[in-house]
């Protein structure tokens, strides 16, 4: 036994307790194989995964180094059966091989034959393989390369990928630095991406995942399409882009559902390019528009299934997937490793608190009870009616106002789901509503509006929980969810961290139903945030006079 800040379980688990001295050296030295799962106050929970060893594998470290810093940092005796499992699956990572050969193009190889076997019967391969080179290489469909990666994941034998990226067109991209640096975090992040070639940065709301991005377009010099969720952030992204880098506005092209523009530069949305029109999506043609030498996934957890399709083809052009969490709901995230690129980087969100790069949050559930009335409706309705009932209850509009109120000269988010919902609050608040059918224009005049602080409140619906940059928000009062969602009550607090003058505190308050299934889907979708060591205060809506304004 020694004196390490770490306690490595038998069920794969890695326990870090944060008020040791050698914390901060032990997480430097766990995080490039151990997921982080769970960081609240004092004791952070890391797990041991296949995916997060081969992935560490993939960014050159091997079993000897996991195992040496298990050994190093652990306070009692590593079990002896993990040390073995460790090195056993680290090394099932890099017996297939993806190559490029001079006479037969894209080949998959193997230094382990019967492995090779095992796969080629596998039915998940058939149909992307070609002919038998010889005993230890086949020949694999060009057009295969991401699917055939993703399904080798799955079936335990991940592939390492000699085959290389092509450079893409070239173009001339320089980060214009005068009046501002990139932080440490974020030139580490794109330099991580670069060594790797491809892969994902997570990042907290806030923390600049944007820079990070122009950073990674500097060092490609080259033309770069970059994929976001909505047009709004198209064209934030490309403000921010004129403003940190040499490109000029002529250089970037925006390719969205009012404009078609392709340049050097092309900021697409999401949404055109999964349009589909007689079961084809006519504008995927847009990738092969371009020889582009990267491309940019912009929240990349959100990525809907045609994009992965999309991706998959895309193997040979240098890939970033930028996010603040990746989780997703449908359980997706291997796909996003074996199409994206691993995981190159990740920051927890209290560390860059603690760096003062984003604001310190006070998150409190506000707890209402219905009336008798509507308690008797939503008792007898249908099941999938009950949230809307309890999310909508009237009682709410009447703890909005009086938080409003409390906070009144503090920018401030009404967030919610149901637009009838919205609409009342906008009247009942007399404040400008954005919902999905707000125009572009509309919207972007209420976002400036509210940004230089000629608007002190705003009503949103989901439309805002992604890519809005919203420095000035202090305040957000959410009242309905997309169910349970822990993706969404993360991107909606981070509307509120980015730093402020003065050392602001962001104030994120959720109201719940209480004995409802709104109080069950705000514990689900609080739980993400608590694993970022975010806790909630929860308080009753009749003792609202006891919280510190």
């Amino acid at each position: 036994m020694n004196d390490g800040p770490l306690i490595v379980q038998s069920d794969k688990t890695l326990l870090l307790e944060i008020d040791h001295e050698r914390a901060a050296d032990c997480r430097k030295a766990i995080a490039p194989f151990a997921e982080l799962e769970r960081s609240p106050e004092h004791i952070h929970t890391y797990r041991l995964t296949p995916l997060g060893l081969w992935n560490a594998r993939a960014a050159g470290h091997d079993a000897e180094q996991v195992v040496d810093t298990l050994l190093e940092y652990s306070r009692y005796a590593v079990p002896h059966a993990l040390l073995v499992d460790v090195a056993e699956t680290m090394a099932r990572y890099g017996r297939l091989r993806l190559e490029k050969h001079p006479t037969h193009g894209l080949v998959l190889s193997s230094t382990d034959r019967p492995v090779l076997e095992e796969v080629l019967r596998a039915k998940k391969v058939q149909g992307m393989l070609g002919a038998r080179i010889d005993d230890d290489s086949v020949v694999v469909h060009g057009s295969e390369r991401g699917n055939l990666k993703q399904a080798l994941l799955k079936l335990g034998w991940p592939a390492e990928d000699f085959a290389g990226y092509v450079d893409g067109e070239s173009h001339p991209i320089e980060l214009d630095q005068a009046d501002w640096t990139l932080r440490d975090y974020q030139r580490e992040a794109a330099e991580s991406f670069w060594h790797g070639g491809s892969g994902v940065v997570v990042l907290p709301c806030g923390a600049g995942k944007t820079l990070v991005g122009a950073a990674a377009m500097a060092e490609a010099k080259a033309t770069t399409l970059i994929l976001v969720t909505n047009t709004v952030s198209a064209r934030q992204w490309k403000d921010e882009l004129v403003r940190r880098t040499s490109l000029t506005a002529e250089e970037i092209g925006e390719y969205s559902g009012a404009v078609k523009e392709v340049r050097p530069v092309t900021i697409a949305t999401y949404q055109v390019l999964t349009t589909k029109r007689k079961g084809v999506y006519p504008h995927l043609e847009l990738l092969d528009a371009r020889d582009w030498g990267l491309i940019v996934y912009d929240e990349v957890h959100l990525l809907p299934a045609p994009i992965f399709r999309m991706t998959a083809d895309l193997q040979a052009r240098r890939r970033i997937g930028l996010t603040a969490t990746l989780v997703r709901e449908d359980g997706r995230e291997g796909d996003v490793f074996s199409l994206i690129g691993p995981k190159r980087y990740d920051a927890p969100w209290k560390d860059i608190e603690a760096q003062g790069w984003i604001a310190p949050a006070d998150c409190v559930e506000v707890r209402v009870t219905l009336p008798a009335s509507e308690r008797l409706v939503y008792a007898t309705a249908e099941p999938e009616e009950r949230y809307r009932l309890a999310a909508c209850t009237h009682h709410k509009v009447d703890v909005v106002r009086d938080l409003v109120a409390r906070h009144a000269g503090r920018p401030t988010l009404v967030i919610g789901q149901y637009l009838d919902q919205l609409d009342e609050l906008s009247a009942a608040l007399d404040a400008p509503v954005i919902k999905g059918d707000t125009s572009v224009a509309e919207r972007q005049r209420l976002f400036e509006a509210f940004r230089s602080g000629e608007l002190g409140l705003l009503v949103v619906s989901k439309v805002a929980n992604f890519s809005i940059d919203l420095p000035s928000a202090e305040v957000a009062i959410q009242v309905s969810g997309s169910f349970g969602s822990r993706q969404e009550e993360a991107q909606r607090l981070g509307r509120l961290l980015r730093p402020g003058e003065g050392g602001k505190v962001a104030r994120f308050y959720t109201i719940v139903s209480r004995d409802t299934v709104d109080a069950e889907f705000a514990q689900n979708r609080q739980r993400f945030l608590a694993e970022q060591g975010y806790a909630y205060r929860i308080v009753d809506a009749e003792d609202l006079g006891t919280l510190a304004p």
